[in-house]
């Protein structure tokens, strides 16, 4: 997220209160506020795992809250906070807070020539939808989505609605606001029950041409290129990229932080948990190359007659 105008360091410190230890150049401008996976110049990110201190000081990101001070800060800016997390969405809290809206469609909604909203549409603030575009009944399209033209999205579905980010605490679940965006394309077809939630801090983009079947799940931060088929009933976790091109069939899941490289078919029902590599063709849980699965279950069907035929043969041998 951008903020609406530059911070100071001094803002942020006002904002969370004296528990809160600063080492950098107070003079320094803050730009925006950023989870780890997608941050820029400028930005705040926040780290609260030994795992993630390094990658975190390696990042973009000039403004780290970080819960011990490091060896090397690496030229960053340090907040430093017993629970970096909890700053970070205290800010976030600040600068995106929830409006309630009295309306169905947000008076400033950008809606272009020949688009079509069907009754029980809800819009909510800062969307922009282009061109000859068919929203049916009841798809509720979230804060900060752009759409683009000749789109059309069928009943029910929800467009941007908050990424499923929770920490989790001795007896309970903190919740990651979200404050990013959705991005559809062009010339994208969305089935009905789908959801697309929105980045966490960023964006979740789906490229023109693009079609989804009916009861589709796009988690957050989702990187959807041109031309993708998904077929009913799959479930794409958060922080994938799936490249131009690809195949998903039906009742596909795709776990998060992976890569569907160019061209890739996933035949129905597979659970992929490893990248792929351009143009193949992917089968079964865990999802290998499909003429090794077929093998595979064609020897596994194989096996009942191999046992009666070695008892068999045990039985003649006494």
């Amino acid at each position: 997220m951008i903020f609406e105008q530059p911070l100071s360091p001094n803002d942020i410190l006002a904002l969370l209160g004296n528990h809160v230890e600063f080492i950098g150049d107070k003079n320094s401008t803050i730009t925006g506020i950023n989870e780890i996976h997608g941050v820029e110049n400028g930005d705040i990110t926040f780290v609260d795992h030994p795992k993630y201190y390094e990658k975190a000081l390696k990042s973009k990101a000039d403004f780290i809250f970080l819960d011990k001070k490091p060896d090397d800060n690496y030229g960053k800016s340090l907040f430093i906070t017993d629970d970096p997390f909890r700053d970070y969405v205290k800010i976030v809290k600040h600068f995106r807070k929830f409006i309630p809206q009295d309306t169905f469609v947000h008076p400033d909604t950008k809606i272009g020539e020949g688009t079509v909203l069907q009754p029980g549409v809800f819009v909510g603030r800062n969307v922009s939808i282009g061109k000859n575009c068919i929203i049916h009944s009841n798809v509720s399209i979230y804060d900060f989505t752009t759409i683009g033209d000749n789109v059309i999205i069928h009943a029910n579905s929800v467009i941007g609605g908050d990424a499923f980010y929770f920490k989790r605490r001795p007896d309970s679940w903190d919740k990651m606001e979200t404050c990013g965006s959705t991005y559809i394309g062009n010339n994208v077809e969305i089935g009905a029950l789908c959801t697309i939630d929105k980045g966490v801090s960023t964006e979740t983009s789906l490229g023109d041409g693009c079609k989804l079947d009916n009861h589709i799940q796009i988690g957050h931060d989702t990187k959807i290129g041109k031309n993708v088929l998904i077929g009913a009933h799959s479930a794409i976790a958060g922080v994938v990229t799936i490249e131009d091109n690809c195949l998903i069939w039906a009742r596909v899941s795709i776990n998060k932080d992976l890569v569907i490289a160019k061209g890739t078919t996933i035949l129905a029902t597979s659970g992929v948990d490893k990248s792929s590599l351009p143009n193949q063709v992917l089968f079964g849980s865990p999802a290998i190359d499909y003429r090794k699965k077929w093998r595979e279950m064609a020897s596994m069907r194989m096996l009942p007659d191999i046992l009666d035929d070695l008892i068999e043969m045990k039985s003649k041998m006494k």
